[in-house]
């Protein structure tokens, strides 16, 4: 009597999940699990965790059994005929061989479409190649896998508020492992575990800590499943890739309006001397999106801290303006130092054109014709004494010329003239203390080396012409002797016969 009113209650049961499976949209094609799943029957008689869990899991819901997985009769009564190696069992899964097993159905279009799922059937492939992947395939079985974050037994949506994967969730989900001292020392002593802190510093973090599902996470730089160490020229975090995967978010208008944030950056970057040197020419010491803007902490910088930001680089010019009368100025004003002369995203290679007081010059744009302070009279002061160097740059490379042509030893004075190169580069960043007397000081020097050099090639060319001269003088001297002395043999000659 007994073991009919257990198989009862297995039927009560087994139609109950059923039921619950129906009710929760399913598709037609798997509408009930029809048979009765012994293994939810036995394991819920037993009040397990995983029973307890499975109902609210999204493969529940699509009429998926234990017995998928696990393998074995999920109709057996018998729990040895059940759980019978013969019949396909194989228990808790092998950490090293989930991602295969959760393949099986995630890597075949086929069997995603038959459940009429629409999730992209790369991902484990993609997790194969990644930095968690080859570490599990090198037999570290405590490495990130499919279960680490999706869960076992309580799997749902991306888009379930609940899931640890949902995008509010995911920085906790990564910082799990990433902010665990202890775990990842074990891979990396130097590997920093504060990422996740910073990332509560940043726009993004309080954004996403407020619900806001749209910014930037983990997965949005990184990736979900493909994720690469950034120094694989294939990682998303590569530096030469790190302005695209900005602008995948960034460069999108519709995305990015309802934060009201130009999406115009990676145009203006891309034409730049930073965007040209990293884009163009691949060198990866050339600053990127995260270089001003940081990375986990990403922060617009702001008015006070752009020339910090600036000055990691550019270490020299940020100390000089720090000492001119232009940073007080630009502080009343609540300027940001460097980018109100070289602009942010679109920073051009430095012209002589910036400087000066005619219609293109950057310094006219605060110093005005019509009211000549001493900052308009030293930017004309300052760029006429440029173009007077480079003149007579020009000059003394001229007579250098000629004389070189001409056959004349003028090396040291080219030598020489290479200082004026470095007073005029010197120049460039002696401006930043919009001081004339250390700027005449620089341009000073560069114009004594500049009259020496057009001195050497013009005694150069002198002496050329001297020689020359001396020579046909020389020339015609011992001609004229050759012919006298030619003549009177010819006369003593004649005298002779």
């Amino acid at each position: 009597m007994m073991k009919y009113y257990s198989f009862a209650v297995t039927i009560v049961i087994n139609l109950f999940f059923a039921y619950n499976s129906t009710a929760q949209n399913q598709p037609d094609s798997m509408a009930v699990i029809t048979k009765v799943d012994q293994c939810i029957s036995c394991h819920r008689e037993q009040e397990d965790k995983p029973s307890k869990l499975f109902p609210g899991d999204v493969h529940f819901k699509k009429g998926i059994s234990c017995a998928d997985c696990h393998g074995g009769d999920r109709t057996a009564e018998d729990q040895d005929a059940a759980m019978n190696p013969e019949k396909g069992f194989i228990g808790v899964p092998a950490v090293a061989k989930i991602p295969q097993l959760c393949g099986k159905c995630h890597g075949d279009k086929s069997v995603m479409k038959r459940y009429g799922s629409q999730i992209q059937t790369a991902m484990v492939k993609e997790y194969l190649n990644s930095a968690h992947g080859q570490k599990l395939q090198e037999g570290d079985t405590k490495i990130a896998q499919c279960v680490t974050c999706h869960g076992v037994h309580n799997i749902t949506s991306k888009k379930d508020l609940s899931s640890p994967v949902y995008p509010t969730n995911v920085p906790k989900l990564c910082a799990k492992c990433h902010a665990d001292a202890t775990y990842m020392k074990t891979y990396d002593p130097a590997f920093p575990v504060d990422q996740y802190q910073k990332y509560l510093t940043s726009v993004h973090g309080k954004k996403n800590l407020k619900g806001d599902a749209k910014v930037a996470t983990c997965v949005s730089c990184h990736t979900a499943h493909d994720i690469l160490n950034g120094k694989f020229p294939r990682s998303s975090v590569y530096p030469v890739n790190i302005p695209a995967t900005c602008n995948r978010c960034h460069g999108n208008a519709e995305y990015m309006k309802p934060y009201g944030i130009p999406t115009n950056q990676y145009k203006k970057y891309s034409v730049s001397v930073h965007g040209k040197a990293l884009l163009e020419k691949k060198d990866i010491s050339a600053p990127a999106c995260n270089s001003c803007h940081g990375n986990h902490g990403a922060v617009p910088p702001g008015v006070t801290s752009i020339s910090n930001v600036c000055g990691t680089c550019h270490a020299l010019n940020a100390q000089l303006f720090s000492q001119s009368p232009h940073e007080k100025a630009f502080k009343a004003r609540k300027l940001p130092q460097c980018e109100t002369c070289h602009s942010n995203h679109d920073v051009q290679p430095v012209q002589l054109s910036m400087l000066g007081v005619n219609e293109e010059a950057t310094c006219i744009k605060c110093h005005k014709s019509d009211d000549p302070t001493k900052g308009y009279i030293v930017a004309a002061t300052m760029r006429k004494m440029i173009d007077s160097l480079k003149s007579e740059q020009k000059i003394a490379e001229k007579f250098l010329d000629q004389a070189e042509q001409k056959g004349m030893e003028v090396e040291q004075a080219r030598f020489n003239l290479k200082d004026v190169r470095q007073a005029l580069i010197q120049s460039r960043t002696v401006i930043h203390t919009a001081d004339l007397d250390k700027f005449k000081e620089v341009v000073g020097k560069g114009l004594t080396i500049a009259s020496s050099a057009k001195k050497d090639g013009e005694e150069a060319v002198h002496e050329y012409y001297y020689r020359r001269t001396g020579l046909g003088v020389a020339t015609l001297l011992i001609t004229v002797l050759v012919i006298t002395v030619y003549l009177k043999l010819r006369n003593k000659e004649r005298r002779g016969k």
